[in-house]
């Protein structure tokens, strides 16, 4: 009898990173230890799909994935605890000790798929459904966080269809509030997908337009001149630790998507270029923030800190950070000695330690 456990990770998603959630997931299966764990690949495909996928993980990146697979999906009922997979010879069940999901974005890391793990009773990496909802819309993360000492950007949001109904009005409310240059963001979508840098009035009903693609919630935030830093925090809510702060020095206006998984010609400074005392607020603001809005297991904080003053400005929690070879979050636990296979680990041992502590 196998003292394995029985894994599964789940990639792909009906999400605009959807890409990116198949090269964590390439990382994350390169790095598992297939001595401790049975691993289930479970692909979602752009129209929603559930596969069970058994071929080497190389075939994520070509789309073998798609074409070799097995219909299947996780079982809401927790008697099954794990997936029910589907074909010709009937359906049959596959039990699941532990989920990994590597998704991000829309319905990866919002509370939707969370929602399914809880219903399933499986133990699960990552953010509960309430936290990864709240961390997941910038405007609720950023309305809950104002009743705090935390400094952020000064910011509005509004609806796309009050938008398109009383366009002249928000317009009017942006130029009013906020100084030049604006970053205006879909509220619920990750990667910089639909973000636009603004620098001026005329640009904004464009830039408006191109978020409200992405989500039917836009927001808008002042520009901040400062160092873009971020923080990898891991942990239980009451035992979260903070590794060191990173640095990204964007090639682009911003740090965007191409930036992060495609040209990858940002530089990154680990450890930041930061005084020893900003360095040290910087990570005690992320595990306050990690704590106050519920975190657990992991989430990426990410910052401004002010060229003039050196204020530290918390931009947003990232309940799912990307887990590419290339991503900040692995790197800075890798610069505090876990490498990435032990990483691996600790967030699986958290995942059972909180469906301990219920």
């Amino acid at each position: 009898m196998s003292n394995k456990l029985s894994l599964a990770v789940i990639f792909g998603g009906q999400s605009s990173e959807h890409e990116v959630s198949l090269m964590s997931a390439a990382s994350i299966l390169a790095n598992l230890d297939r001595e401790k764990y049975n691993i289930h690949q479970v692909g979602i495909t752009k129209e929603g799909r559930w596969l069970l996928y058994e071929g080497p993980a190389e075939g994520l990146s070509d789309g073998r994935w798609l074409r070799e697979s097995t219909p299947a999906f996780l079982a809401p009922d927790p008697t099954v605890h794990g997936l029910v997979t589907l074909s010709e010879g009937g359906a049959r069940t596959v039990h699941i000790d532990c989920v990994f999901p590597a998704l991000h974005g829309k319905n990866g890391e919002d509370g939707s798929i969370q929602g399914l793990f809880e219903l399933s009773g499986i133990p699960y990496v990552g953010c509960r459904v309430t936290s990864s909802a709240v961390c997941m819309d910038k405007a609720i993360a950023h309305t809950l966080l104002s009743n705090t000492d935390i400094n952020q950007a000064h910011y509005l949001w509004f609806y796309a269809d009050r938008y398109r109904a009383n366009s002249e009005t928000v317009l009017n409310k942006i130029q009013a509030r906020l100084d030049f240059p604006v970053f205006v963001k879909p509220a619920n979508a990750g990667s910089s997908v639909g973000v636009s840098k603004v620098e001026r009035p005329e640009d904004l009903p464009a830039a408006i337009e191109k978020a409200a693609n992405e989500d039917g919630k836009i927001i808008v935030e002042q520009g901040i001149d400062g160092q873009e830093v971020e923080v990898a925090v891991l942990g239980t809510r009451p035992g979260a630790e903070a590794s060191c702060v990173g640095e990204i020095g964007a090639s682009a206006q911003f740090y965007d998507y191409d930036d992060k998984y495609i040209n990858g010609t940002s530089q990154l400074f680990i450890p930041a270029r930061l005084e020893e005392d900003v360095a040290q607020k910087v990570r005690e603001t992320a595990v306050k923030a990690y704590r106050l809005l519920g975190c657990t297991g992991l989430a990426r904080v990410d910052f401004f800190v002010t060229r003039e003053d050196h204020r530290v400005v918390l931009n947003e929690i990232n309940t799912l950070p990307g887990f590419t070879s290339i991503s900040m979050y692995p790197k800075l636990w890798r610069h505090g000695g876990l490498t990435y296979a032990q990483l691996l680990d600790r967030l699986i041992e958290l995942a059972f330690e909180e469906a301990r502590n219920g």
